[in-house]
């Protein structure tokens, strides 16, 4: 038994060598991987001897029409950077930071127009690199005017108004330039009223307590024809209380509301029942607020000798650009609440143009109907709610500028 056990024994030993063997090939393969692995080793060791990298730049060499508001990067490609200077045609060194761990260069202030920039970058590992590039160079830059104005209180029909200094060619690129932000979010669109200025509105009137922040980001911005922004400019407004006055031609009075509360209903004398001189119907915005102003017809195409005037009123209100004012008519106080007088403007007692104008703010809207006159034109510029927000949500920024 001993023997067939060593048989045994012997037969498991033999099966053992033979396993051996087996595996011994197994480990000649995986051996021979390992040896492509230290080959790999030795690649990547030569590799290692290869020429150390100059560091990379963000703007190539000899690169013209760069965009000046974007910065200049340089990054290491080896241990780190030495040394980056960056100077333009008159020697003046661009500011700029270094990473913490010194692997990036960022310019730190807005570059100019029409300017050629050197910029040396050496490495640690010894290794330089040299651009030269130059960047855009205008035929002309525009600013841009923003209303209204930063941290005003203003009422739910302002709209916003971007006036550019110079027509617009390119007004696609010149609204994806401008931002406006609101809080609550709103749906709002732009709408051209000329070349030279664009509107933002939203859909309907904004809801009291809402605040928007505007940015018109221009600098860097081709708008077209050779024509570049000059300079960025912001501006913020918090929506105050709904306040909006009916003036209704069949009653011939001016009721005035807060929030929905009626404050106050006042006599009124309207333009004159003409075509020419009818106040139009429609939704206005209260625009300016003047102490006191001079009234001067010519500014509307009524000449001295054709009956025109040059009156000094009190307590003006601007409601149009097209000179419609809530103003003190003392001379009319008789035909205020009876009869129509005026030749367009909303002619009421000083008290009453006194209180109107303490009562009222920018943005607040007006209401006018049924006078025999037509619609105050959406293009006045206190008048943007009278285009359709199924016309004005299209935009009109692909329509050909009318120079």
């Amino acid at each position: 038994m001993k023997r067939v056990r060593g048989f045994v024994t012997g037969s498991i030993l033999a099966l053992l060598t033979v396993g051996a063997l087996t595996l011994s090939g197994c480990t000649i393969e995986r051996s021979g991987h390992a040896q492509e692995g230290e080959e790999n080793t030795t690649t990547s060791d030569a590799g290692d001897t290869t020429e150390p990298a100059a560091p990379a730049v963000s703007v190539k060499d000899d690169a013209t029409d760069v965009d000046p508001s974007e910065p200049v990067v340089v990054k290491s490609l080896g241990d780190g950077l030495e040394e980056v200077t960056m100077l333009n045609e008159q020697g003046y060194e661009v500011e700029a930071d270094y990473s913490d761990d010194r692997r990036s260069w960022t310019t730190s202030e807005v570059l100019g127009y029409n300017r050629t920039y050197t910029l040396t970058a050496t490495d640690r590992n010894g290794e330089t690199s040299t651009t030269v590039f130059s960047t855009a160079q205008p035929a002309a830059t525009t600013t841009v005017a923003l209303s209204p104005l930063a941290d005003s209180v203003v009422g739910v029909g302002q709209t916003i108004a971007f006036r550019f200094g110079t027509p617009i060619s390119d007004r696609q690129a010149a609204e994806e330039a401008l931002t406006v932000t609101t809080s609550p979010e709103v749906e709002g669109g732009f709408y051209w009223l000329n070349n030279s200025e664009v509107r933002w509105r939203p859909a309907a009137y904004w809801e009291p307590g809402t605040e928007v922040t505007v940015e018109a980001n221009l600098y860097g911005t081709e708008l077209g024809g050779g024509i570049w922004g000059a300079s960025d400019n912001a501006t913020n407004f918090t929506i105050g209380d709904r306040v909006e006055a009916v003036v209704d031609d069949n009653t011939k009075t001016m009721d005035v509301y807060r929030n929905g509360m009626l404050l106050r209903s006042i006599p009124v004398s309207l333009g004159r029942d003409t075509d020419e001189w009818a106040t139009p119907n429609g939704t206005y915005i209260i625009g300016d607020r003047n102490p006191s102003m001079i009234m001067d017809s010519t500014t509307f195409g009524l000449g001295y000798d054709q009956g025109g005037y040059r009156t000094p009123v009190k307590f003006a209100t601007q409601m149009s650009y097209s000179g419609i004012y809530v103003h003190a008519a003392p001379w009319s106080v008789a035909e205020q609440g009876n009869s129509n007088v005026s030749h367009g403007c909303i002619n009421v007692t000083t008290e009453a143009a006194e209180w109107f104008q303490n009562t009222v703010k920018r943005g607040d809207i007006v209401t006018v109907k049924n006078t025999v006159g037509s619609t105050l034109s959406g293009y006045d510029g206190l008048g943007d709610w009278n285009i359709p927000w199924s016309v004005w949500k299209d935009g009109n920024a692909d329509e050909a500028s009318a120079w």
